[in-house]
């Protein structure tokens, strides 16, 4: 009884924060917030609409726009939803964290992009939207690493003091680094994963308390890898759109056609090495779910830029190389030698290749032709143009119809500098600021789950769900090739601890009288179906 009422308790606790945080949303976007004009109020200036008044923005980014924000609530949702007791919560608590986000990045980057103009309201149009789905990606990027081992009210205050630092972090390295990240690489992809892994960290007494318990329900069933094979696919489908969103005419047509054959590279070099890796010569689909996907990351940074299919697709090919080699023997490392346990491996999707990503951007801008870029290249380096406003150059391209300003009067070299110190600063402020925010979601007025294995990758803490329906057991291997069991890398074991040993097939398949689901194995394949 009495656990019971702490239980009532507990859920009160999340229900007052949370209207606690929905009114505050509301309060201040009454105060500060209101649409910009001549996008998403009346004009009483036609100059606002540019050379068309029926022109608006959101006919040119809207089909886009919605790309994006169903990777967020489908592709991301769906893609954590491989834990066999957990699938709810990965799908569910996702999409509680990206409304909450949703609202909360919208108020805050938009104080951050306003630069010291703080006296006039935030101007909404459909690209307020996009950013804020962009920094919902990056939240969405940390749950995965924390995925299975925090509260749903812990998850809300992450996601409160990750915007925060994600604005920050986005501010000095766009306005005031003026470095070039059309895609997220750094400041999306490698913030995220970092605060995520710091966040993990601190967070390690549960981490290591699941690691020592052989804690089995942190695997997948077969229909729970199909799940996250839904979410994967939409992704993969759709991160075009992501990476290409945010820039215009050939500079968006550009990072369509880089990001397209980068993922399609890294798809076809992650079955390769996964195969390869194997000792048996068989597909992971830890590496299938994830890695495919490590192309679109890496390529973001340098979406835009002139760097030909070939050099695209050489992107992705790296990309799918380090992503799976990072599941494979990485990840693994990090978490027998630094408690550093990462549910979904983001460190080797999102981590790696977004570093990949900035490093790339470094080269690609250093060794950039001017005479190649065209009346562009103030466009895509908007720091690169003269310092002068009045500069016959700018004055010239003005007149063809651009609109463009004074820039730093950057040279290549400079430029690529910058970018480099962008990605560096990204790292640093992400790992601090996920350690910092780890301290404070430890305290227990935040309802941390309990230290038991029962309160790990379970969706019975925050779901009225039949445990019945939980009692199935994660898909393994039942006889695994002599090699996994020598580098203690069972096919399902994402976290890289060692496998647990299989029961022979006649133990795996108890009778249904004792509760559980019977469990099949097919003959052809030594796997439980």
């Amino acid at each position: 009884m009495a656990e019971n009422e702490a239980s009532v308790l507990e859920g009160k606790r999340f229900t007052v924060v949370v209207l606690l945080f929905q009114a505050l949303f509301i309060l201040l976007f009454g105060i500060f917030v209101e649409y910009a004009p001549g996008e998403a109020s009346p004009a009483t200036n036609l100059s606002l609409y540019a050379s068309d008044p029926l022109q608006n923005t959101i006919d040119r980014v809207y089909p886009m726009f919605m790309d994006v924000h169903g990777m967020m609530f489908i592709g991301f949702g769906f893609l954590m939803a491989f834990l066999a007791r957990y699938g709810y919560s990965s799908v569910g608590l996702n999409f509680l964290l990206g409304a909450f986000v949703l609202q909360w990045a919208t108020l805050v980057l938009g104080f951050f992009h306003k630069d010291g103009t703080y006296d006039t309201p935030i101007q909404l149009t459909i690209t307020n939207l996009l950013t804020a789905d962009f920094a919902a990606a990056a939240v969405m990027i940390t749950f995965g690493a924390v995925l299975g081992k925090v509260s749903a009210l812990q998850l809300l205050v992450i996601a409160f003091f990750e915007i925060i630092i994600f604005g920050l972090n986005e501010m000095v390295g766009v306005l005031h680094l003026k470095a070039v990240d059309i895609g997220g690489s750094m400041f999306v992809h490698t913030f995220g994963a970092y605060f995520g892994l710091a966040l993990s960290r601190v967070m390690a007494s549960r981490s290591r308390q699941a690691r020592h318990s052989g804690q089995s329900k942190e695997g997948a069933v077969y229909h729970s890898d199909l799940f996250a094979m839904i979410g994967t696919v939409i992704l993969w489908i759709y991160w075009p759109s992501f990476n290409a969103v945010l820039g215009a005419g050939d500079q968006r047509h550009r990072a369509v056609i880089n990001t397209y054959y980068s993922l399609s590279a890294c798809a076809v070099t992650t079955f390769a090495v996964s195969s390869f890796f194997s000792k048996d010569g068989r597909f992971d689909m830890v590496h299938v779910q994830n890695a495919t996907l490590a192309g679109g990351v890496a390529v973001g940074a340098s979406a835009d830029f002139l760097i030909e299919p070939w050099g695209a697709a050489f992107i992705g090919v790296v990309a799918g190389l380090v992503s799976v080699a990072g599941y494979r023997y990485l990840q693994p490392s990090l978490q027998t030698n630094f408690h550093i346990h990462d549910t979904c491996g983001v460190h080797n999707l999102h981590g790696m290749p977004g570093i990949l990503g900035g490093l790339a951007s470094v080269v690609a801008t250093a060794s950039l032709s001017s005479s190649k870029y065209g009346n562009s290249l103030f466009q895509i380096y908007p720091a690169m143009a003269p310092e002068n406003g009045t500069d016959s150059h700018i004055v010239a391209l003005n007149n063809l119809g651009y609109a463009f300003s004074a820039g730093e009067g950057r040279n290549r070299s400079t430029q690529a500098l910058f970018q480099l110190a962008a990605l560096v600063v990204t790292v640093i402020m992400a790992i601090a600021g996920g350690a910092l925010t780890g301290f404070i979601v430890r305290l227990r007025v935040f309802q941390p789950l309990p230290d038991t294995d029962e309160g790990l990758f379970e969706d019975t803490l925050h779901w009225a769900v039949n445990p019945d329906q939980l009692e199935m057991k994660p898909l393994e291997r039942v006889n695994p090739p002599a090699g996994d069991q020598e580098n203690g890398s069972g096919a399902r074991e994402r976290q890289g601890t060692p496998a647990q040993a299989s029961p022979s097939p006649a133990q795996a398949s108890p009778s249904p009288g004792a509760g559980a689901q019977p469990v099949h194995v097919n003959p052809g394949t030594d796997q439980v179906i």
